[in-house]
């Protein structure tokens, strides 16, 4: 094989690793028009030999991302009302919430806590593990003595 032809396919190589890239890492990065809530998914990974990360790509693309559940607040009210997600336990879960005005999210039982701004939606990203059902609520709602709960969380065993 030719230098040239070395180069050639190295250069190949890089294209099909960069493409593979792209095509596998979450689309909802990209931010959306402050009426909408976006999610993203962060993924960590060690390195490991080129041919295990090449394999390690191509089944990461074929799996699907869970679904994102996209809660808006405009003017202290949920847009479309109060949602119940449910999930299997082992499942992940995907949560996005959007809001015009600073708040303070919380679910219970997990003990997750995200601040949601304008333009900086609260994003909860985690394995349901824990069987039951889990609120969902403002903590800015409910100091204000609003209605707090924004969505159930509902895990059934799986």
């Amino acid at each position: 094989m030719t230098r040239n032809q070395r180069l050639g396919l190295v250069a190949a190589v890089v294209v099909i690793a960069v493409a593979a890239f792209v095509i596998a890492k979450p689309g909802d990065d990209e931010p959306e028009p402050a009426d909408r809530a976006s999610g993203t998914t962060t993924t960590e990974t060690t390195q490991a030999p080129a041919e295990t990360e090449t394999q390690t790509e191509q089944e990461t693309a074929t799996q699907p991302e869970p679904p994102v559940t996209r809660i808006s607040i405009k003017g202290q009210e949920i847009q479309g009302g109060g949602k119940t997600i449910t999930v299997q336990k082992g499942d992940p879960v995907r949560i996005v919430v959007a809001a015009d005005a600073p708040n303070k999210i919380h679910l219970h039982g997990y003990d997750l806590e995200k601040d949601a701004a304008p333009g900086k939606p609260a994003r909860f990203n985690f394995k349901a593990n824990l069987e039951g059902e889990f609120e969902l609520e403002s903590h800015t709602f409910e100091d204000a003595g609003l209605e707090a709960a924004l969505a159930r969380l509902r895990v059934e065993p799986s």
